[in-house]
């Protein structure tokens, strides 16, 4: 084989472990937990209620022992606005306000629902006694975004998820995705506020915003040293490319 060959087939065997050198994630980089032997407890984190703000969606149930006064608030469950599961719900308006039927606009706005349950039942007291109150959250979604395996806006039903349900819910991270550089989007009091969060710190759940709250927007950022634009490329990709250069090289440089 001539000596210009041997060295284009040198090149490229550079050329190609340059590639997967570059391409190579370390392990500390794509563990979830690199410090799980630190932790000496189990980690206490107690969920705080969701507030209800405005534009959030609920369920509101009448019970009576009054057949007639439980058809006739319950059977006022018209199209306010569309529900999840056949649901339908009160949206709550940009003021924190909920139109009940004959009793008006009830201000629930930063109460919890069991708060939310209790006014209302105050307010239905001027009509109709007796009466119990059920309030819940429909039509909860997040929004993930960034490097996991399936972006988009998902529902659930629980009032809130944990940060790893609701990447669970995006199918995970993918393998260029940084574990420690997890931003989270969260509308507080009217002004748009972002958290950063690191999923490789074992002790997460005693941290602030571990839990996911309606309407979250998740966003998983690239690691520095891999561009997600590379997440599509394979090392099956990058052998072909590389054995079909070779395979070029040969032909155009071997003299009979």
């Amino acid at each position: 084989m001539p000596k210009k060959i041997k060295y284009r087939l040198c090149e490229a065997v550079v050329i190609l472990s340059m590639i997967i050198t570059a391409s190579c994630v370390p392990v500390k980089d794509i563990n979830y937990f690199n410090d799980y032997s630190e932790l000496a407890e189990p980690g206490v984190n107690p969920r705080t209620q969701k507030l209800i703000m405005p534009f959030d969606k609920l369920y509101i149930k009448v019970i009576s022992i009054d057949p007639q006064t439980s058809q006739i608030f319950n059977a006022t469950e018209e199209i306010r606005s569309g529900g999840s599961n056949g649901i339908l719900g009160y949206l709550v308006d940009e003021k924190g306000d909920v139109n009940f039927p004959f009793v008006g606009n009830i201000n629930v706005a930063s109460l919890t629902i069991a708060q939310a349950s209790e006014k209302i039942q105050k307010a239905m007291s001027d009509y109709v006694s007796n009466t119990s109150i059920t309030v819940k959250f429909i039509d909860n979604q997040i929004t993930v975004m960034g490097e996991v395996q399936h972006q988009g806006v998902y529902p659930f039903t629980q009032d809130k998820l944990n940060i790893y349900e609701a990447l669970g819910l995006g199918g995970g991270l993918t393998q260029y995705g940084d574990r420690k550089k997890i931003v989270l989007i969260r509308n507080e009091s009217g002004k748009i506020m972002h958290y950063r969060l690191n999923l490789s710190d074992s002790k997460i759940a005693n941290k602030d915003y571990y839990y996911i709250l309606p309407n979250d927007v998740i966003i998983v950022e690239p690691l520095k040293a891999i561009s997600s634009t590379y997440q599509n490329i394979t090392y099956t990709t990058i052998l072909s490319s590389i054995t079909t250069l070779i395979a070029v090289l040969l032909f155009t440089n071997v003299k009979f």
